[in-house]
């Protein structure tokens, strides 16, 4: 057996989550060795290509704010960009983009070559090194010993991964990738708990052999945005994606394989992700629905490849093709490969820490669908928080951890830690209490500085970010100072459809009107200089400011009170047995999953108010 060099942290998979993880610990000075089956699919879009979207995108800026990769990589290789739910309240504004699928990869493999401490090894892990509840290295399939300080898991659906195509079925991780094995059997002999999971993806089709003329066009933004706040222009050209549906007649194709299908068979045990459920099951829940939409979305700017959007499924391949042959603009389709889906191991997230270290082997962190997480958004947060904890504790400095009120991040690991998952989990808006402070807009206001004191966020970067500060507080300082007299501003106003002025008043006042918006007021002389002296993105965020300031002050009081339940600590070896009154489920929970303080108690799913409660008065509260 060879021996190589010792390093400070090992990744293990090189997805979404394992490049976040790499780039992470490298950036901040650690020797990092990264472990991958295949060099080829480094950051590959195992499902659809494209970025971002409800919730997701709001991740992928508090990513890059935080000085990850995610971002900038989607910026270079974006196709088309949106900014979705424009039409509701900021805090629901999401960006989301398509992706050149082979760019996106090639972007990332470039990115990590490019950093000296980042090396490079092509196999499988097959074996923790484990020794006094610590992890001291791994072992690959080729016998290989690497060893470390620290390592992370970041195995996507690669353990013990079965393919589902109708009554077919066999070992794969991706398509045409082989499982990884071993790794599982080991971790539960060392006592952790494993379950099944699975998720599916589309056909892919021929783009070639589509009828565009029989959908409709989806393009993007006339003014599109990007995801990174480094980022200096947009992308100019983008790429149309397109809608159909599909009808009765693809439905009744369709039930004709639900006595082969894997899924109504039993022959798939794990659950799969309730908000992105395969055609098969939609016909099946919603029986009384007699279309649903499918997104014709392009592979990238020179391909051809499709994917259908929507028609994720694991029927037979002849099923497959004769329905999608009857949605509207397919009816000459070609399939390149038929869609599938994939069950694999994972791991109840409540058996680690908020650092995403795993409570049972010191130094050994799990991040992304290990986790029972699905979407690469959610896998690359875990994957640069589990990066940057490996290496603070291979560096021996304190971890590091986002609450719930920095950032969606936070209310994703907090949410895993504390509740588990029994179903993929996808973040949402409407999972997060405190969304009005975690808009996509100031996701470098709530984590730039963060990013930077940890050495991740770089000079440049935090300098931006004080630039943008500062012309926040220039423009609002100039929208209170500056008086609108009526005689200047009411023929105006009346044309706006406003109520006139009778004084004068601040243009603060003009702005926190309902029927004016900056777009429309900055359309008179007198304030037209504000769309030449501010960019878009300061004049947006201090709008959303003055705008919505009562919401975002609710909620900033909120966060003081909650703050209050985190600052009290519970004692790490509290003996719950001692209080008699607990609820048993609530006692359970509380020694399984071992809260650190009040507040994280108060959100372990079983935990209830009264528990608290009792909880409090036994600590003298």
């Amino acid at each position: 057996m060879m021996q190589q060099q010792a390093y400070d942290v090992i990744v293990v998979g090189a997805g979404h989550a394992g490049c976040e993880a790499a780039h992470a610990a490298a950036q901040m000075g650690s020797s990092v060795l990264l472990i991958t089956m295949n060099m080829q699919t480094i950051a590959q879009m195992s499902c659809n290509p494209a970025m971002g979207g409800v919730a997701k995108g709001q991740i992928v800026r508090e990513v890059d704010a935080l000085g990850g990769m995610s971002g900038i990589i989607s910026d270079k290789t974006m196709i088309q960009f949106r900014m979705l739910n424009r039409s509701k309240g900021p805090a629901m504004w999401s960006p989301r983009c398509q992706s050149d699928r082979m760019r996106f990869a090639e972007e990332w493999r470039l990115a990590l070559e490019q950093n000296p401490l980042v090396d490079f090894w092509q196999d499988s892990v097959q074996q923790l090194i484990v020794k006094n509840q610590s992890i001291e290295g791994v072992i690959t399939r080729m016998g290989m010993e690497f060893k470390a300080k620290t390592v992370v898991l970041t195995n996507g659906t690669f353990l013990n991964g079965l393919i589902h195509i109708g009554e077919k079925h066999f070992g794969g991780g991706r398509m045409a990738e082989p499982m990884a094995i071993g790794l599982t059997e080991q971790l539960v002999t060392l006592g952790f708990e494993s379950g099944r999971m699975k998720t599916g993806t589309p056909p892919r089709v021929d783009g070639r052999s589509l009828d565009y003329a029989a959908m409709e066009e989806q393009k993007g933004d006339d003014n599109p945005s990007s995801f990174s706040y480094l980022t200096e222009s947009p992308i100019q050209e983008q790429r149309s994606c397109w809608i159909t549906h599909t009808n009765t007649k693809v439905h009744e194709v369709l039930r004709k394989g639900f006595d082969k299908s894997p899924m109504f068979a039993g022959r798939i045990k794990g659950l799969g992700p309730r908000y992105c459920p395969s055609v098969e099951d939609k016909i099946n829940r919603f029986a009384d629905k007699d279309s649903h939409q499918i997104f014709v979305e392009p592979e990238g700017w020179n391909t051809v490849e499709i994917y259908v959007n929507g028609f994720s499924t694991s029927l037979p391949e002849e099923i497959q093709f004769e329905a999608i042959r009857l949605i509207p603009g397919f009816e000459k389709a070609k399939l390149f490969r038929p869609g599938y889906a994939i069950e694999y191991d994972y791991f109840p997230p409540t058996q680690l820490t908020s650092t995403l270290e795993t409570k049972l082997i010191q130094g050994l962190f799990f991040a992304g669908q290990i986790n029972g997480t699905t979407g690469y958004e959610e896998a690359a947060c875990q994957g640069l928080i589990a990066g940057i904890n490996a290496h603070r504790k291979a560096q021996e400095l304190n971890p590091f951890t986002l609450s719930r009120s920095d950032a969606y991040i936070g209310v994703l690991i907090d949410d895993l830690i504390n509740k588990g998952t029994d179903e993929p989990y996808r973040m949402f808006t409407s999972r997060a209490e405190f969304r009005t402070l975690l808009r996509q807009d100031n996701a470098d206001e709530r984590l730039t500085q963060k990013g930077y004191d940890l050495g991740l966020a770089t000079s440049t970067r935090m300098e931006k970010f004080r630039k943008k500060q500062e012309q926040v507080t220039e423009l609002m300082n100039y929208i209170k100072s500056t008086k609108v007299k009526p005689d200047e501003f009411n023929s105006w106003l009346e044309s706006q459809g406003s109520s006139s002025l009778r004084e004068g008043t601040p243009l603060i006042n003009l702005l926190k009107r309902s029927d004016l918006n900056f777009s429309s007021i900055v359309q008179h002389p007198l304030a037209n200089s504000i769309q030449q002296d501010y960019s878009q993105e300061v004049i947006e965020q201090v709008e959303i400011i003055v705008k919505y300031e009562s919401y975002i002050e609710k909620e900033r009081l909120m966060v003081d009170k909650m703050k209050t339940m985190e600052d009290l600590k519970i004692p790490e070896n509290f003996d719950y047995d001692k209080i008699k009154t607990l609820s048993t489920e609530s006692r359970i929970k509380l020694k399984s999953i071992r809260p650190l303080t009040i507040g994280q108690a108060s959100r372990i799913s079983g935990v209830s108010a009264s528990d608290i409660s009792i909880l409090l008065l036994f600590m003298g509260r």
